[in-house]
Order: C-alpha cells, then structure tokens, then sequence
C-alpha cells in the first residue's frame, strides 16, 4: 500500500464547536469504538488465511489503518465531549464484545465468503463515512470522514481482489455469495454495535442489546442518503458477481432506501421506550 495519511496530517485547529451535531457525536462515539477494535479482526483473519502470506500481510497493514480511524474519531469526538474518556470506553468494550479469535475456519463457511463479507462490511463503512462528510457541517469531521471514506473505497478493493483471486481455484456461486451478502447486512444489528454505542455513551443503564441497536441504527442511518445507499449496495452487488448497475440492483436500492425511512420510525419508537 501508499504511505498513509497520520493524525498528524489532519487540521485539528479547524474544529468548530458550534457546528457539532450531538446526535452525531453519539454515533462517532460508537464507530470509533468498532474502529479501533480492528486488531481482533485481523487475529481472525489470519487464522482463517493462515497459510496465505500474501494476504495476511496486506490485512495487518489494514488492520493500522482500521485503528488508526478508530483513534482519528475518537480525538475528534474527546474535542467535542470532553467529557468523553476514549480509554476507559474502549476497554468497558473489550471486555464486554470478543470476536471468536480462537476460530480456524472462517465463520461464512469458506475463505470465498469470508471475502464477500469483508466486501460487504467495506461497502458499509465507505457509504456510511461519505454520508457523514456530506451531512456534517462541523468542518475537522468533514475532512476526517472524507479521509476514512478514501480508505474504505479501498480496503473494498483490496478484499475484492483477493476475492477474485479464490474465485479463479474455487469458485462460490452466486447465489451463496449474495446469501453470505446478505446475512452480513443483517448483522449490523448485532451486538458488536449495540455495544460500541452503549459503551461508547456512558454506559447509562443496564445494557439492553435491543434498544441500544436501535439507538445507534437511528442515529447512524439519519446522515444516509439515496445516493450512498445505492452506490454501496452496487458495490456489494459486484462482489457477488451480479451487474450493479442493473435494474435488479436499482429495484433493490429504491426497496432499501423505502425499507430504510420505515425502519427510522420504528427505531425512534424502542430507542424511546
């Protein structure tokens, strides 16, 4: 990979308290928790690839740039709250959410649909962070969600290339990887969110998995708009080998961004509950 941008390469004295949105802080809080746990999916990983040098190099150094986002948000979210302890949240998180680091064999199934879940978790983070750095008018945010959408975009084609790779010795069909897409989409409600913002948050109350999901769900999918939803399902359609620029893929972004506006209500209800 290119050198790589540093915390030092980021204008911290264009922060603009005024323009913080505290809703957004709360979701930052959240994502910089999940960031900056990307060690433990890099331990994963190069148990899954073991015998795969080649790949388990580029993932490492995926993994430094994974927390290095983790930490550009975390800065940026202690300037905005200095309230905030990014230390002590992180460790409460750790402790409470582990990845299977003692897994040998990838939980999709096969290294093929390992890849198109990494696929898909990069089409997730490149639209989430272009949505944040068009919605956010908090101008260090702006440049920070710019630069981790870069790095997203391309952590994609990094997985995306090493998917190619397995599919020319052993090709996985397109309807398994469309499941494995999917399946790993529906995961963004699972714990490793819900945690990240409870502990991201203060820790209020006991942990509720449900309604911390909710939460986070309702205030991360309020930056998207029609045009990241579609251009990352276009990117996880490509993964799994289907034209994404068809009228399947533009069907189904018109169905997500409908699905999308429904569940925002539904969400503010159990968040409020």
């Amino acid at each position: 990979m290119a050198a790589h941008w540093t915390l030092n390469d980021l204008p911290w004295d264009r922060f603009d308290p005024t323009r913080v949105d505290p809703e957004l802080l709360r979701a930052v809080k959240a994502a910089a928790l999940v960031e900056h746990n990307a060690d433990d999916y890099v331990t994963y990983l190069c148990n899954v690839f073991a015998d795969d040098a080649a790949f388990c190099a580029v993932v490492r150094q995926w993994g430094v740039e994974e927390v290095q986002h983790g930490q550009a948000l975390a800065r940026w979210a202690q300037i905005a709250d200095p309230d905030f302890d990014p230390a002590l949240a992180l460790r409460r998180f750790t402790e409470n959410y582990r990845l299977p680091l003692e897994a040998t064999a990838s939980v999709r199934g096969s290294r093929n649909g390992e890849l198109v879940a990494r696929c898909v978790v990069e089409c997730g983070t490149s639209s989430f962070y272009s949505a944040i750095r068009d919605v956010t008018e908090e101008p260090l945010l702006k440049i920070i969600a710019a630069k981790i959408a870069a790095d997203e975009f391309r952590h994609f084609k990094l997985f995306y290339d090493h998917l190619q790779r397995y599919q020319r010795n052993q090709p996985l069909g397109k309807l398994s990887r469309l499941r494995v897409a999917l399946g790993r989409m529906q995961e963004a409600s699972d714990d490793e969110l819900a945690m990240a913002y409870w502990c991201g948050n203060g820790c209020q109350g006991d942990y509720d998995r449900e309604k911390q999901s909710a939460a986070y769900e309702l205030r991360a999918s309020q930056v998207y708009r029609f045009g990241h939803i579609q251009r990352g399902l276009a990117m996880a359609f490509k993964a799994c080998d289907l034209n994404p620029q068809g009228w399947f893929s533009r069907g189904f972004g018109a169905l997500v961004w409908r699905l999308l506006q429904w569940r925002q209500r539904r969400l503010a209800a159990i968040a409020a509950a």
